[in-house]
């Protein structure tokens, strides 16, 4: 296995740009899932690409379907490689042909679909991703570990309590760490019965033993040949009908990975994922000078406060702030907050050019307004003296220009709330 390294290079990396993203709605009625804005500068999308970056992992397909329009301009504008290189981040979009006229029927089917050009490309090896996780991973550590196992597939798994296992697709290891079994979402505990790994498996790699569990992280290195024969069907789904129907007709591997990781795929979920990176200890830190995560560069001014309080914030590049309090928020860029009060919400912030709405008052949150456990999607208007802190206490409702979800209220893009308006 001395060459190991060698073959970082010719890995084929190909990321899933997901479905509808139903579960995300409304931040996915007008783009791509790994298009939605994160942590106030990014979007999900860079979390994948730039750790295959950093892991020496240069050859990127991104395969897109609905509402990827902004996501197909962010990666242009974004990802471009100097001419000696051989990195690339490509575009594969769904599309109709004369042998098939059909969208992506799931993720297997995209690839499926797009198996033509990887099977052309130098390396015979390929790391299936997804678009909508926040983590950080070397995947040359994957890469080894597959190849030391002489794996026909590999899969990150991810160690979890009995009560987080039910929210994940769980496997089931041997001791040689060899997934024997598949389960989908174990809510109960007859459902999860049998599926802990062994303690002489949790031991070797140093995992607590009241994480016995082990989630799929959708995260899967095939071997192209492997992939091709497991997409030689009607399957349409990786974790639900490609690896369970691989199980002991494969040799398929575990990757045990112990950080952090989230999947972006609800509104909680995601609000959540922005209250974990203004704790003063984070889980996941984007304040890593050995790691950073790359995305469009806006080349913006330092923010510019006055007469504000803050308290755990995370403040992005160009916003104005005059005024106002501000605790256990993220404020993206060109934010602007005039004598507001915000508290456990996201700002996404604004684009360089938000559309024009006449009459309507200026992009950002007005003199007199409160905002509380919610999500403000980009180029919002919010007018003078607004309150939005879910008033009701509902869990569930749609408004002129918001919609309440799990209890966040969330306020669409270029939305305007007039002035006194109460949610």
């Amino acid at each position: 296995m001395s060459d190991w390294r060698d073959r970082v290079r010719d890995v084929i990396v190909v990321i899933l740009g997901g479905g509808r993203g139903t579960r995300l709605d409304p931040l996915t009625r007008n783009r791509a899932k790994p298009a939605v804005p994160f942590a106030g500068q990014y979007r999900l999308i860079d979390i994948p690409i730039s750790n295959a970056i950093h892991s020496g992992m240069e050859r990127m397909f991104v395969l897109t379907q609905y509402n990827s329009t902004s996501l197909h301009r962010h990666i242009a504008h974004t990802y471009k490689f100097d001419l000696f290189s051989r990195g690339y981040v490509q575009i594969l979009a769904a599309q109709q042909t004369m042998s098939d006229d059909r969208w992506f029927q799931g993720t297997a089917d995209a690839v499926r679909k797009n198996l033509r050009i990887i099977e052309e490309l130098r390396g015979d090896l390929v790391l299936i991703l997804s678009g909508d996780h926040l983590y950080r991973m070397d995947y040359r550590r994957m890469l080894h570990d597959h190849l030391v196992r002489q794996a026909d597939v590999t899969v990150s798994v991810l160690p979890c309590s009995a009560q987080e296992i039910g929210e994940f697709g769980a496997v089931r290891v041997n001791e040689n760490g060899t997934i024997v079994e598949f389960r989908e979402k174990p809510k109960d505990a007859k459902a999860r019965a049998g599926m802990e790994a062994s303690e002489a498996v949790l031991a070797e790699r140093d995992i607590p033993a009241d994480r016995p569990y082990l989630a799929s992280m959708g995260i899967y290195l095939f071997r192209k040949d492997v992939l091709a024969d497991c997409l030689n069907n009607d399957l349409s789904d990786f974790g639900h009908h490609v690896i369970p129907s691989a199980l002991g007709k494969r040799r398929i591997q575990a990757y045990f990975f112990d950080g952090y990781w989230r999947d972006i795929g609800t509104i909680r979920a995601y609000y959540d994922a922005h209250m974990d990176l203004i704790d003063p200890k984070p889980p996941f830190d984007f304040y890593d000078p050995q790691w950073p995560f790359f995305t469009h560069p806006r080349y913006l001014p330092g923010s510019r406060l006055t007469d504000c309080k803050y308290h755990r914030v995370m403040l992005c590049g160009g916003a104005i702030v005059s005024e106002s309090t501000i605790e256990e928020s993220v404020i993206g860029v060109r934010s602007v907050v005039r004598g507001a009060e915000v508290r456990h919400t996201l700002v996404a912030g604004a684009d360089a050019n938000p559309p024009e709405i006449p009459g309507a008052p200026p992009v950002g949150i007005a003199r007199g307004s409160v905002i509380e456990n919610a999500i403000i999607d980009k180029n919002v208007r919010i007018g003078r003296d607004v309150r939005i802190v879910n008033e009701k206490g509902l869990a569930e409702a749609d408004g002129d220009g918001y919609v309440i979800r799990d209890g966040l209220v969330v306020v669409l893009r270029n939305a305007v709330i007039p002035d006194g308006t109460v949610i």
